[in-house]
């Protein structure tokens, strides 16, 4: 639950910075928008890997 936690932290962080980029046209933030939805992506893997991880175990 932590990695979803953490998930949801990083989606908050972007938040500022995709409004700044959609409204603004500010395309410094729209840089910074891509890089943490990198991150997201990369945290969503684990997440889903963990689940699939801990779904076989139980069997």
């Amino acid at each position: 639950m932590d990695k979803f936690n953490e998930l949801k932290e990083l989606i908050a962080s972007i938040e500022a910075d995709a409004e700044s980029f959609y409204s603004k046209g500010n395309k410094a933030a729209g840089t910074r928008v891509r890089t943490g939805f990198q991150k997201v992506k990369n945290l969503a893997q684990e997440i889903r890997q963990g689940v699939t991880d801990l779904k076989n175990k139980e069997k």
